[in-house]
């Protein structure tokens, strides 16, 4: 980046400091919570600048000191060393950013090929997400679901979410999660201790915090209806349950966890509105080829991104030939360890694609 885009940067990042001072500003929580986003974001950079130009200019006095004092000379040659190492760091700081690295997200696991084998993995999949998000802080909330026979789920549907503006949010370390993760164990249903390999799929998108994408209102169908616990029992005497199709699409969202019709209405639409963006963005990507991967819609066994071997108690994330026997402790939500390899590789691309 060029001088004067980086005198840019430095006048932004003072500009926010100064907005964020003014306690007017607060008043409007969605604006302050943007700002203090952006200025989350840009601090780093303004760091890494300040730190660079200090060394530049220490490097420059201790060569003019060299020729009187040797320490100066050591002095000088520690810091040439040093700057490429921070010129580093500033260009990979200054690589563009996934606009929705700070944002929270909705995920849907569904059941897929394997039957009630495949809907118990899926209950296994929430399981680990939801202990993921609670070893992070992140608040996790189960939106809608459809129990399966056994104890699993065909489809459930949760947010989740950070409890403060963050620079690096749900999203960031998530949203390499869409697609097609495959089982490998003997199912409770299997009398003769045989291996079956199952999948469920998992999709996830970013939750907008303003409205992006227009909903007609005409394009909605809105039915209500009564919320039901486990095994069809009713949880409530009212109507509360919300259930939205968008009719152009054919999206249906179900919302029936909140305590009011009014909530849940609003949850579904929220819902909506998140993969509504999603299919406008993906859209968008294909008009311009953007490299963006894409989620994978249809929960095959072939079409895998991890696979979960019980019997080897090994996981192998297939993009970036990602492997560690822990799968126990995956399960249990350490996820850190394959997500953080995922989080490398695509630093690694997008410094190579700047390179290029």
């Amino acid at each position: 980046m060029d001088s004067s885009s980086l005198k840019g940067l430095l006048a932004e990042h003072a500009e926010l400091e100064t907005q964020l001072a003014d306690p007017a500003v607060h008043a409007d929580q969605a604006r302050a919570r943007k700002l203090g986003r952006r200025y989350a974001e840009l601090t780093p950079v303004i760091r890494a600048v300040h730190e660079l130009d200090t060394a530049r200019d220490d490097l420059a006095a201790a060569r003019e000191m060299a020729a009187e004092d040797a320490d100066f000379a050591a002095e000088a040659e520690e810091l040439s060393a040093k700057i490429p190492e921070l010129e580093s760091k500033l260009t990979e700081l200054l690589l563009p950013r996934d606009p929705y690295d700070g944002s929270d997200v909705v995920m849907e696991i569904k059941s897929g090929e394997g039957g009630e084998e495949s809907a118990l993995f899926a209950g296994d999949l929430l399981r680990m997400y939801l202990r993921y998000a609670e070893r992070h802080g992140w608040k996790a909330e189960v939106l809608d679901s459809v129990d399966s026979d056994l104890g699993g789920f065909k489809d459930v549907t949760l947010s989740i979410k950070t409890k403060s503006a963050v620079v690096d949010g749900v999203w960031s370390r998530l949203k390499f999660e869409g697609g097609v993760h495959r089982v490998q164990r003997v199912p409770a249903t299997e009398s003769q201790g045989r291996i079956h390999t199952s999948a469920s799929g998992v999709l996830i998108y970013p939750e907008p915090e303003e409205v992006e994408v227009e909903i007609d209102p005409n394009d909605l169908r809105i039915d209500v209806f009564r919320s039901s616990g486990p095994g069809g029992q009713s949880v409530n005497t009212t109507d509360s349950a919300v259930r939205i199709t968008h009719l152009p699409t054919g999206i249906v969202v179900s919302c029936q966890n909140e305590k009011s019709q009014i909530q849940n209405r609003a949850r579904a639409l929220q819902v909506l509105q998140a993969r509504l963006q999603a299919i406008a963005e993906e859209e968008a990507a294909a008009k311009a080829s953007d490299a963006r991967k894409s989620q994978v819609r249809t929960v095959d066994r072939s079409e895998r991104i991890r696979t979960y071997n019980f019997p080897e108690n090994r996981i192998s994330d297939h993009r970036v030939n990602y492997k560690a026997y822990n799968l126990d402790q995956v399960l249990d939500g350490d996820l850190d360890g394959v997500l953080d390899a995922l989080a490398t590789a695509d630093r690694e691309e997008r410094l190579a694609a700047s390179a290029g």
